[in-house]
């Protein structure tokens, strides 16, 4: 549906010239969105595929094995749609403080979406609604340290800031004037925390989604803390006990199309074909993991049974391989500590678990080796 009047344009001042900057119109959209007809059963098959993926969470023996890995694979898809080279495997080398294979400011920047998300999620499952403090806590912290750190980090925008282009009168998109920010993200959080509104909740986080990016209140990291507000959302609302579900790959994969309907918003305010484009998404991604977490359990009970016919070596295996499901790159070092065995009996175990192919090494050493769980880590990525 085209709307007369998404928002209106300013004429802003970047470096002696002038450009024209979007000022959109505050959520909800009017006229109100209908959800009838097709979109209607895209919100029925999105909560259908939430809810498969809440029920299948929650049976699974150790629901934070899941949420470990997909917080992690979520930060590394996150920030490649900015440009980072890290993968996942990159991050948890990182984590036991051994060199990853890209440059270290990519996988710092990897890991401040970690600790940015944890935060968040920390934050509002203590109580503490999604406000404009929050949002700037999450941004401190995606931005503490390597690229933007000298960005004003949980700071909104003193400047005008634009997407595409090489200045703001050629850019593709320029956001509004950065004066009119704080009454911008007032809005917005305002419509967060409408507890008065009938919008189901993947439609509120569809179109706060949106009107964050809209109005790019930070001078960087703006995607990235745009894509924690689903997640954020998802998780206060009680749609998903467990945050599993991440659109970024989702997004990258459909990257083109993405940036077209955040487009049609701004200039026609269709909401309804964006909301079409994000429901698909919720959908597909939700029945992906979904795919993935029985993968993992089929995996790991099909290890565990082959470890627990080794005999006397099975019991010290058999912790070992408990803890490389908790964490699928690890040294003998950070093994022995999260077992309690010793290190010759750890370093046995790993002898074993190497020996029926189920982790490798990883570092080419002799001494300080790292190992993964290379299945694991495969299922992981095949998503």
């Amino acid at each position: 549906m085209r709307r007369r009047h998404p928002g209106r344009y300013e004429v802003t001042t970047v470096g002696g010239e002038k450009a024209r900057a979007f000022v959109p119109a505050p959520l909800p959209p009017k006229p109100m969105i209908r959800l009838d007809g097709a979109l209607h059963q895209a919100l029925e098959s999105a909560h259908l595929a939430l809810g498969r993926l809440d029920a299948l969470a929650s049976h699974v023996p150790d629901p934070s094995l899941f949420l470990y890995s997909y917080v992690r694979k979520e930060a590394v898809l996150s920030s490649q749609i900015e440009g980072t080279q890290s993968s996942l495997s990159d991050l948890m080398l990182f984590e036991i403080d051994e060199a990853p294979g890209v440059p270290l400011d990519d996988v710092t920047e990897v890991s401040n979406y970690v600790a940015a998300l944890n935060h968040g999620l920390k934050r509002v499952r203590g109580g503490f609604p999604i406000a404009n403090r929050l949002i700037r806590e999450i941004h401190r912290v995606l931005l503490s340290r390597g690229r933007g750190s000298g960005k004003a980090p949980g700071e909104f925008r003193r400047s005008q800031n634009w997407i595409g282009g090489t200045r703001a009168r050629n850019a593709a998109y320029v956001p509004p004037p950065w004066h009119l920010v704080e009454e911008c993200m007032s809005a917005l959080e305002k419509f967060i925390n409408d507890e008065d509104s009938d919008l189901p909740q993947l439609v509120r986080a569809a179109l706060v989604h949106v009107q964050f990016e809209t109005i790019h209140p930070f001078l960087d990291g703006n995607g990235r803390v745009g894509r924690l507000l689903i997640t954020l959302m998802l998780s206060v609302s009680g749609v998903l006990r467990d945050p599993l579900l991440y659109l970024s790959f989702y997004f990258r994969r459909h990257r083109s199309l993405y940036y077209e309907h955040l487009n049609e918003v701004r200039r026609m305010g269709d909401w309804e074909r964006w909301l079409a484009f994000f429901l698909e998404g919720v959908s597909e991604t939700a029945e992906n993991a979904s795919s993935t977490a029985r993968r993992l359990a089929d995996l790991f009970e099909k290890d565990r049974t082959r470890i627990a016919g080794e005999g006397r070596r099975a019991a010290s295996a058999l912790r070992v391989h408990e803890a490389m499901k908790k964490r699928p790159i690890a040294s003998l070092r950070t093994l022995t500590k999260a077992t309690g065995l010793t290190f010759p009996t750890a370093a046995s175990a790993i002898e074993l678990l190497m020996k029926r192919a189920l982790v490798q090494e990883v570092t080419g050493r002799r001494r300080n080796r790292v190992f993964s769980y290379r299945r694991y880590l495969a299922i992981l990525n095949d998503e």
